[in-house]
Parts: structure tokens; sequence; C-alpha cells
């Protein structure tokens, strides 16, 4: 059915385009023969193709435009008659012979604007007679494309100031006056289509309606291009006048549409001035009109002229335009109780973006919005529509980024009221907003005050929810969630220790409520921060900051807090990082000379190594990383030193896998050979060590010649070789050129070996050993004469 009818339309337009050229054909042929009468008779029967109501207006555009075109050289037909002579107050008679009204009143206007141009009657005369006689045509869509051809052929005849058809007879009142009755006029047509028809087209009648929405507008933009209307013709002719016409309208989607028109094509300084009847309008619009849209595409363009200028922010104070608005907006919202909460939020959001861009220094405006849009959501509980929650964020982000200042919102009492609106999801994203702000701008956030009123911001990211288990976040938004928070962590700073501690506390406090997906990426920078602190500490001296004070902050009181916070998280975090930051703290009390606290950090690794960490991979790591910290210790004492060593030789010894206890024990050495501490240098039990490597790095040979049949690779002894040069080099006496020398031929033997296993990474490796022998030979000196015995 639809088809048809389209098809049917086609063949209407087809037929009506086919009319119109046979008869514009004849108009012209009349005009070349000046031929006046039949140029007329020709031009109406032309015209009374627009007649048809077959047309959807859509497609009586396309008929009306080709008849446009036709009736322009008309016109400019009568103008050349006009100076052939011929009376242009008879030829406006004349026309007005044609036997149909809606080609006479067609011609009628055309003539009309020739009229007006010769000047031999008043234009307001001209313009009221025809305007008047337009009225003839009551089809709303014949009346539109009549009074629009109207609008469009005596926009330049207007009299306006500057005008050449201004005169004592003719003032700006009446150009006014024309445009306003046409719209008024025009207006009406326009809401009329709403009620012809049956009730099923309805949605129909409201395309086609909204397809001849911008022919009743233009004489709204008419209105505004007419250099006589000033801010007082605006304020009490113009706007009283047309929202007359929109308010008793009582229809939709003209109000919606006019009252956005008034918006768009009149000045902001205006809207302005006249805010008080602007808004008054509001209330008295269709209940089912959506006002919010109106409403903040004012706002925005106030906003917008606020920030043009700073020298139009006096004005906007005077006026009171911010109360205005805001009592506007507590109006709206309570004439329309079923409103959505989106078009409550993106009212307070505008509202909110007009505060900051006209009162930037008033935080108490600002705030007084958010509260205001706390009372409306009240009682709502968490918003899940997904419209309402962006605006909501765009709420929360417009202080963020008018301040760049997170520090700013934080004085806003109803910012994190607000943010409880939000679901979990958009809690989250608000969130990773405000941290993003905090790195972009490297706000400081110095105080342990502002830490809490932040983090409580952000909790949607610190701590778990039932409601949403991580299980069903994508692992790298949740990587890198955790990632931002870590960073800003490491950003929380004040140069007194006692308030850095404070801060620490507070930082602890919330991210311990995280659970175990989260505590692995938020607790290491916490710890670090407590370790630089404690470095800080350290540097300024025993006597100003003494350890034993546990009224101040002391090392001695922040290793209490990190032992407590890795015994709190056991079980938690992985074994292996519980070592690590075991490690850092103990490295840390080293530095502060603190034996008992670094004893205590160096024995809590030691269990976890002992009952968590099984994997073997793992547990290679882990010794190394215990050898390398426990080398680097100077504050423990021979008793402490020596239980420490002795375990982590243990340790290395009892790997799974032959080369790792090779490469830990070798690694041992150091544990006992430590440079600027002459205490800490025992040759003979480096040399044991040494030794202990050799039998392992044996044992994996001949292992590797009873499973395989060959007896794999050298590396180990190369590495064991390097160690001997080293310490041999140090000036061990226990390490002598005759131990150097017969590894170096027990290397040469095991690779000569038809069983060995070629293996060029230690082919390399051996003869960059060989070269660096060659090299300290060759020094010549105290160096030179102590390689010398040895052969290569």
């Amino acid at each position: 059915m639809m088809l048809d009818g389209t098809e049917d339309e086609e063949k209407f337009l087809a037929a009506g385009i086919a009319g119109l050229q046979q008869n514009s054909f004849y108009m012209h042929r009349a005009l070349d023969s000046n031929n006046l009468r039949d140029a007329l008779k020709y031009s109406a029967q032309m015209l009374s193709e627009l007649r048809t109501s077959k047309l959807s207006p859509h497609k009586y555009y396309e008929l009306y435009m080709r008849a446009f075109d036709q009736l322009r050289k008309l016109e400019m037909f009568f103008e050349e008659e006009t100076r052939r002579g011929c009376s242009i107050i008879d030829l406006y008679e004349l026309v007005q012979h044609a036997g149909n009204i809606l080609p006479r009143l067609y011609l009628l206007c055309t003539v009309g604007s020739v009229y007006i141009k010769s000047k031999e009657a008043p234009a307001k005369d001209v313009l009221k007679d025809l305007v008047e006689m337009c009225r003839g045509i009551q089809n709303p869509v014949r009346g539109l494309f009549l009074r629009s051809y109207l609008s469009q052929v005596s926009k330049d005849k207007l009299p306006d100031i500057g005008s050449e058809y201004e005169g004592d007879a003719d003032t700006v009142s009446d150009a006014v006056e024309f445009v306003l009755q046409n719209f008024t006029e025009m207006n009406k047509l326009w809401v009329r289509m709403q009620h012809q028809g049956p009730s099923r087209e309805k949605e129909k009648r409201e395309k086609e309606r909204s397809e001849l929405r911008d022919l009743v507008g233009k004489n709204l933009h008419v209105l505004s291009q007419i250099e006589g209307v000033d801010l007082d013709m605006y304020k009490d002719v113009v706007l009283p006048r047309v929202l007359e016409q929109i308010v008793n309208c009582k229809d939709e989607i003209a109000q919606f549409y006019l009252m956005d028109c008034i918006i768009q094509v009149f000045p902001d300084e205006y809207h302005l001035q006249t805010l008080d009847v602007l808004l008054g309008a509001y209330p008295q619009l269709q209940p089912t009109v959506d006002i919010k849209t109106v409403l903040s595409q004012l706002m925005e363009r106030l906003s917008n002229y606020a920030a043009s200028s700073a020298e139009v922010l006096p004005e906007f104070l005077q006026v009171e335009a911010f109360s205005k608005l805001s009592n506007a907006i507590g109006k709206v919202i309570e004439a329309h109780p079923d409103m959505a909460t989106a078009g409550v939020v993106t009212l307070y959001s505008s509202l909110l973006t007009f505060t900051l861009h006209v009162h930037p220094d008033r935080l108490d405006y600002a705030d007084q919005v958010l509260g205001a849009c706390v009372k409306n959501l009240s009682g709502k509980g968490k918003i899940e529509d997904k419209k309402a929650t962006k605006q909501i964020v765009a709420l929360l982000s417009a202080p963020l980024e008018k301040y760049n200042d997170i520090m700013t919102a934080l004085k806003l009492s109803n910012y994190p009221r607000v943010m409880e609106f939000l679901d979990i999801p958009t809690n989250k994203v608000m969130a990773t907003v405000i941290i993003q702000s905090i790195m972009k701008n490297g706000t400081r956030i110095s105080t342990s005050d502002k830490v809490e009123a932040l983090f409580e911001l952000i909790k949607g990211l610190i701590k778990d929810s039932d409601v949403s288990p991580n299980d069903e976040l994508d692992e790298d938004d949740f990587a890198e969630e955790q990632n931002s928070v870590a960073r800003l962590i490491q950003m929380l700073y004040n140069e007194d220790p006692e308030e850095t501690f404070k801060i620490i506390d507070t930082v602890r406090k919330h991210i311990l409520t995280g659970g175990p997906k989260r505590l692995p990426f938020t607790v290491p920078p916490l710890m670090f921060s407590s370790l630089k602190l404690v470095r800080q500490l350290q540097g300024q001296g025993q006597e100003e900051n003494p350890f034993g004070d546990d009224s101040s902050t002391s090392p001695k009181k922040i290793f209490q807090l990190l032992n407590q916070t890795i015994e709190t998280l056991s079980g938690v975090l992985t074994p292996e990082l519980a070592l690590q930051l075991c490690l850092q703290c103990a490295e840390a009390a080293n530095d502060c000379e603190l034996e008992p606290v670094a004893y205590e950090f160096f024995t809590q690794a030691y269990i976890l190594y002992e009952e968590e960490i099984s994997d073997s991979r793992a547990q290679v790591t882990a010794i190394h990383l215990i050898i390398g910290t426990l080398q680097r210790m100077h504050v423990f004492g021979v008793e402490n030193r020596d239980t420490l060593t002795h375990k982590a030789t243990g340790y290395s010894a009892k790997l799974l896998k032959k080369p790792d206890q090779c490469r830990a024990v070798y690694a041992c050495s150091h544990l006992f050979w430590v440079d600027d501490h002459d205490n800490m240098k025992d040759g003979e039990r480096v040399l044991l060590c040494l030794k202990r490597a050799l039998r392992i790095a044996n044992a994996a040979q001949q292992m590797a010649n009873a499973a395989r049949g060959s007896t794999g690779s050298v590396m180990l002894f190369i590495e064991i070789l390097n160690k001997y040069l080293y310490f041999f080099e140090k000036g061990n006496p226990q390490v002598t050129v005759a131990a150097i020398q017969g590894l170096i031929e027990l290397i040469m033997n095991e690779m000569q070996s038809d069983t060995a296993t070629p293996d060029p990474s230690a082919d390399a490796f051996l003869a960059t050993t060989m070269r660096y022998i060659q090299f300290q030979k060759q020094k010549g000196g105290t160096v030179g004469e102590k390689y010398e015995p040895i052969k290569v």
C-alpha cells in the first residue's frame, strides 16, 4: 500500500511538473512578445498546478521551487513593463482578476514586490494588504508555501533603518508588524496540520510538519536581521508577541521548535536582558515539550557568551542570571514530576557549566547546583540509566575541566554526594577521570584530610564490590585501573614527615579494603612511599628524629606499620611479591642502622621462602634476591649474619636442578667477601663455596652423561672460573694461581672429550675469559705480575 501511494505521488508530481512546464513555455512566449494579458493568463494556469492536495510537503516543495523560478522571471518582466510606462497600480489591480485565489495571490505578491520597489505607495500599506489577502488560503501546506513566498520576495523591501524604503510614513515598527503577522498566520497553519486527517496517520503528519518547520522559523530569522530591532523593541514588542503565539498555540512540536529558534537566531545579549520574560514562558509550555533540551541550549549559549569576553560578565551579575536560571530549573522540574532522571541531570549539568563560566570564583554557587541535583535525585538509589549516568559524569567532570585541580572539587561538599548515585561501572569511570585529571595537571595532594576525601571519591577503584565481582572485568582494563591508583599513591607527599606519615596511614586504611586482586597493584607503591619517607628521616639525622621517640614519626614507627601491613596481607599477596617487599624493608632498615628490624624482615622473607614458595623457578629467583640483598647488608653482627648466611647457602644447595644449585652456591661466595668491609672478608669460606659449586657442576656433568650419554655443556665450569678470577683479583689469598690453572685445564679437557656436547655460547664465553686474562697480563704493574703465572 505504501509503495502504491508513493508511486501515485510520483505520478501526480510528474503531471504537475509537466503542466507547469507547458504553461511556463507559453508564458515565456507571451513575455517575449510583450503580451501582458497572455502572460498573466498562462502564469495563472501555471500557478494553478500548486492547488494540488495530492502531494506530500516534500514533493510539493519540488513543484513550488519550479514555480518560484518562473515567478522571478515574471517579476523581472513586470519591472520592465513599469519602466515602459505601464501603471503599476493598474497592474496590481489587473492580476486580481485571476480566476482562482491561489494563482491570484502568488501574482499579487509578485506585483506587490514591484509595487514597493516603485515607491508609488508606502511599503507598509502594500505589505499590510498582501499579508491580509493571503488569509484567503487556509489549506495548511498551500498557505505555508504562499506565505513563505511572500516573506521571500519582501524581506529586502522592509522599511528598516537605513533601507531605501524607510520614510515618514514607513517605520521599523511597520516592518516588525508585517513579519510578526505573517509569522503568526504561518504558525497557525502549521499547527492546524496536526489536527487534519485520521489519528492513525499521526506519525506521518508529524513527519510532514517537521519537513515544513523551517518555513515558519525563517520569519524569526528575518526579524533578527532587521537592523531597527534593538534591545528595547525586542523586549517590548518582538519577544512578547512571539512568546504569546508560542504559548497560545498549545502545540508540542511548534513550542519546542520555536523556543529553540528564539535561542538560536537572536543575540545572546538580548537573551540575557530578557531572561525573566523568556524563562517565564517555560512553565506555560505543554507538559510533553522537551523543555530540558531548550533550557540547556539557552544556558549553553549564555555560557559561551560569558566565555567570549570578560567584559560581558558584569551584565550577568547585574541581571542576577544565576539565581533566575536556578529558580527556573526548579520550577520546570516541579511542573514536570515525571521528567526522566537524565533530563534532570542535564539541566543541572548545563547550569553548572554556566556557573563555572560566569562565576568561576563562587564555589558556593557550584556547590549549590550540585546540592539541588542531589535533592532531586534523592530516593532514586543507584542510577543505571546510561543517558543519566553519562550526564552525571559530565556534571562531575565540569569542575575538573574548569579548574584543572581536584583540590577545588574536593571543597564542594556535595561533590561526593552526587557520585554516590552512580552505578559501580560508571563510578569507576568517574574515579578514573579524577585520577587522570590529577596526573595531567600534576596536582599535589599534601594533607591526610584531602587524601581521605580523595580516596572516598575514588573508592570504586579501590574497594571490591559484592555486586560486581572482579571475575567479570577484562584483565587488561582492571590492570590499567589499578596501575592508575598505584601512580596516584606515588604522588601523595608532604615535606613535613609527620604529615606524610598520616597520608601513608590514610592510604593504607583504604587500600587494605581492596581484595586479593587489587592488593598486588596497590600495596607495593604504598610500601615504597613509606620507604622513601624512612630514607628522608634517616637523612635528617638522629638528633632531629630520635628513633625511639614514639610521639613523633620515626623510621622504627614506619617499619612497624610496614610489618603489620605485610603480616595482614599474608595469604593475599603472592609469596614472591611479599618476599620482595620484606627484602626491600630489610635493606631500608639496614640504611637506618636498625639491626633488629632488618633481621625481623629477613626472618619473614625466609619463612615465606620455606613455607610458601614451592615452584622451582620462583625459588631460584627468590634465593638470588635473598643473596643479593644480604650481600649489601652491613648492619648485622657476626652471630645474626652467620645465621642468615648459613640459611641462604643451605637453601642454595637444596634447589631442585643441579645447574640452579651450582649458580646459587657460587653466588653465596659473595656473602663472605664484601668490599670496603674488612670484617666481612672470609677467604676460606669463599673458597669452600666455590669448591662446593665445582662439585655440584661435576655432579651435573655425571648425571647428564648417565642420562643422555653426553657430558653436556661446560658452561657452569666457565662461570665458576670467572668467580675464581674475580676473587683472585680482589686479593683473596685462598684463591691461588694453581687453583685457577687447574680449573682452566679441567675445562679444556672436558671440551676436548669425545662425550662433550658442542655449545657455541660456552665456546664464546671461554674465549672471552681467556682474552680477559691475556689483557690483564699485558697491563703490567702489580696486576700484570699477578696474572703472569696463569698459562692460557
